[in-house]
């Protein structure tokens, strides 16, 4: 038997998960509240909040799942890419458990932990899958042939997906986090009212700057002309850019499925909790015949839990670090 402690600590949650013979006991997250008045994520503020939150997410994580420290056979921690003092907070945390207990240490690339997610939960795809993975700071297509063998076919050249959405609803007036309130009024609104550009982006890259542009230019031409244009029309322009962005990301995976012949098609990421992306999704996999996989909400944000199966999976393979192991704000895939 395999107990695995996974603990992540990114960005702006700090999480804890217990993970027994590749079934997640408990994934406990904690998130931060502080950053909303300043409108996005502030880095100093996220380190802090990570200090005050590991100790008690990590024992809730340990005490639900109904187990002792003691019995824990390894640490998964999150090694990158994220900001670097909240990934140091999770890495120091993780190497002095692993130390005091003197049990093995697992590194886990935050981005690799958000496609096994997949690995939690029935149904699972097969290998080879493609993921489109979509969050804050990342956007990919990727070919995943094994647990840890993925080959990037594309990516964003500027702005992730999840940063046109945040980006978007900072435009519109709304507060932070945006992206899911841009998703909720896009439910009640027309996709069809407002005409945006799709970039013509080479093979199977993305970028989302020049939408940025285009709807900032939209919202102030409309505004010139009728000063409450956002408040009579928000439902409509949110419809319209949540259309667009999942368009821009939904035909890059169609060309991928054909140029590959891959049929098991996944999305990861935080943004993969957006309800227009995954409908569409399923749409498309109806149309196309693909096998469509989509974490529970749980699992698709900033979690332990995939933490916690992608340590399991390498600890199969005994793939383990030293305590000289230090986080990276940048880690390739």
């Amino acid at each position: 038997m395999a107990i695995i402690l996974g603990i992540e600590s990114s960005c702006d949650e700090t999480s804890a998960s217990i993970c027994i013979d590749g079934e997640i006991k408990s994934n406990i997250i904690a998130g931060q509240a502080v950053h909303a008045k300043y409108g996005g994520v502030v880095p100093e503020l996220a380190s802090r909040a990570h200090q005050q939150n590991i100790i008690p997410t990590v024992d809730q994580a340990i005490r639900e799942a109904k187990v002792h420290k003691n019995e824990i056979d390894a640490v998964a921690f999150t090694r990158g890419p994220g900001l670097l003092g909240s990934l140091l907070v999770g890495t120091s945390f993780a190497k002095s458990f692993a130390l005091a207990r003197n049990i093995p240490l697992i590194d886990v690339n935050h981005m690799q932990a958000h496609i096994l997610a997949h690995f939690i939960e029935d149904p699972k795809p097969s290998f080879p899958f493609l993921c489109l993975t979509v969050s804050g700071g990342h956007t990919q297509i990727v070919l995943v042939k094994d647990y840890f063998e993925m080959e990037l076919l594309g990516e964003t050249l500027d702005d992730a997906a999840g940063e046109a959405f945040d980006k978007t609803a900072k435009i519109l007036q709304l507060p932070y986090p945006g992206g899911p309130l841009v998703d909720k009024y896009a439910q009640e609104g027309n996709p069809d009212a407002f005409s945006l550009p799709e970039p013509q982006i080479a093979d199977l890259n993305f970028s989302f700057s020049g939408l940025k542009t285009a709807i900032l230019y939209l919202v102030q031409k409309h505004e010139k002309e009728n000063p409450d244009f956002l408040q009579e029309n928000l439902k409509d322009v949110c419809a319209s850019v949540q259309a667009r962005i999942v368009s821009i990301l939904l035909n890059k995976v169609k060309k991928a499925a054909k140029q590959t012949g891959i049929k098991d098609i996944a999305i990861a990421g935080g943004v993969s909790a957006n309800s227009g992306l995954r409908s569409a999704l399923l749409a498309m996999g109806d149309r196309y015949k693909w096998n469509v996989f989509i974490p529970k909400f749980e699992y698709c944000t900033d979690n332990a839990a995939m933490i916690a199966i992608a340590g399991y999976h390498k600890y199969l393979k005994q793939d383990f670090v030293g305590q000289e192991v230090a986080p990276l704000a940048r880690l390739h895939l």
